[in-house]
C-alpha cells in the first residue's frame, strides 16, 4: 500500500486525502520565494498534501516547487494531494470555474484535487479580494451559495477538480448544501479552525454523521501576524496541560496537538516553513496518545477562535456567529 494511502482519510466519493497537510497562508512580512522553498522541504520530508488558495496570492511560487520536483523525479502529480480555493469575489456560478483556472495556470497543472469555497459569503466581483465603498464598508454580493455549489459540481464533472468541498461553514449552511433539491456531489470536507481550545465537536459529530470529513486549520494556533488573527488571544503552544503532555510522550506540543486530530479522525493542517519543524510534525505517525490524554485535550476547549473578520460580521451569511 502506497504511503498516501496508508495515512490517509477516504473521502464520501470514494478519493483519499492524506491525514497531513502543508498549509501555506503567510503573513505579507513573509517573502513568497519562502514559500518556494518550504513546498520543495517539506515533499523532501514526506509531505503529500499541499493547501493553498487563491487568495494567498501564492500560487506560482507553489506551481514553481511542484513542477521541479516532479521534474527531478522526487515525486509524480498522482502522488500529490493539492487544494485551492474558490474565493468570495468569485461566487457568481459564471466565475466559479474562472477563479479555479486562473489558480491552475498559476500553478502549471491540469487539476486540482480538492476545491473549496473560502468562505460562504459573496462579495462584488473585480479585482480587488474585499471590495470597499467611499466609505470603507465591504460591498457585498447576492448570491445563492447553492448555485454557487453547482458551479463546483461543474468544475468536478469538468475534470478540473477531482473532488469538491467547503471551508468555514457551519451547521446550518452545510445543511442547506446537503438539502438542495437536485445536489449531484455532497462535500467531502469542510475545513474550519479547530484546535484543543476550539475543537469543534459538535460540528466534528454531524460532519461525521453525514460522511463529510473536518479539516482543521490554525491546529497549532495563528500567526498573530496576520491580519484576521485576533492579537490578544493565550498562545496555545504555551499551554500547561498541553506541554505535561509532550513531555511524557517526549514529543513537541505541536506534535500533540496534530496527534489529537488525527484520533478523531480529523485531516489537520499545519503551517511551518522551517525545516526543524516541518520534520518533527510530520512524525505525528510515530505515536499514540492515550485515552486519557484524548480526554486531559478535549478538556481544554473553550470555544476560542483565533480568527475573526470584524468587517464581515454583520453580515446574515457569517458562520462563527452559531457555536456550530
Amino acid at each position: 500500500m502506497s504511503q498516501m494511502r496508508l495515512f490517509s482519510l477516504k473521502m464520501n466519493d470514494g478519493c483519499f486525502m492524506p491525514m497531513l497537510g502543508l498549509g501555506t497562508s503567510a503573513p505579507p512580512q513573509v517573502a513568497k520565494s519562502e514559500v518556494e522553498k518550504a513546498i520543495k522541504r517539506a515533499i523532501d520530508v514526506g509531505y503529500r498534501h499541499i493547501d493553498s488558495a487563491y487568495m494567498y496570492q501564492n500560487e506560482e511560487e507553489i506551481g514553481r516547487a511542484i513542477q521541479m520536483k516532479i521534474a527531478a523525479g522526487t515525486v509524480k502529480r498522482s502522488d500529490l494531494f493539492y487544494t485551492t480555493k474558490l474565493w468570495s469575489t468569485f461566487f457568481r456560478p459564471e466565475l466559479v470555474q474562472t477563479c479555479l483556472e486562473s489558480s491552475l495556470r498559476k500553478l502549471q497543472l491540469s487539476y486540482v484535487d480538492l476545491y473549496l469555497t473560502h468562505f460562504p459569503i459573496a462579495m462584488k466581483p473585480g479585482e480587488d479580494f474585499f471590495p470597499k465603498d467611499t466609505y470603507g464598508n465591504i460591498i457585498f454580493d447576492t448570491v445563492d451559495l447553492c448555485t454557487t455549489w453547482e458551479a463546483l459540481e461543474k468544475c468536478k464533472d469538468a475534470g478540473l477538480a477531482k473532488s469538491i468541498g467547503v471551508s468555514n461553514f457551519n451547521r446550518k449552511q452545510l445543511e442547506m448544501i446537503l438539502n438542495e433539491p437536485g445536489l449531484k456531489y455532497k462535500p467531502v470536507c469542510n475545513q474550519v479552525e479547530c484546535h484543543p481550545y476550539l475543537n469543534q465537536s459538535k460540528l466534528l459529530e454531524f460532519c461525521k454523521s453525514k460522511d463529510i470529513l473536518l479539516v482543521a486549520y490554525a491546529t497549532l494556533g495563528s500567526d498573530v501576524r496576520k491580519k484576521w488573527v485576533k492579537k490578544d488571544n493565550p498562545v496555545l503552544l504555551q499551554d500547561p496541560v498541553l506541554n505535561t503532555i509532550a513531555e511524557k510522550h517526549r514529543r513537541t506540543p505541536a506534535q500533540v496537538t496534530l496527534r489529537y486530530q488525527l484520533q478523531r479522525g480529523v485531516a489537520a493542517l499545519a503551517k511551518s516553513f522551517n525545516e526543524k519543524r516541518l520534520k518533527e510534525n510530520f512524525q505525528v505517525f510515530e505515536f499514540q496518545l492515550t485515552p486519557e490524554d484524548m480526554q486531559s485535550l478535549d478538556g481544554l476547549n473553550r470555544n476560542m477562535r483565533y480568527f475573526e473578520e470584524d468587517s464581515l460580521s454583520h453580515h446574515p451569511n457569517y458562520p462563527f456567529h452559531d457555536e456550530y
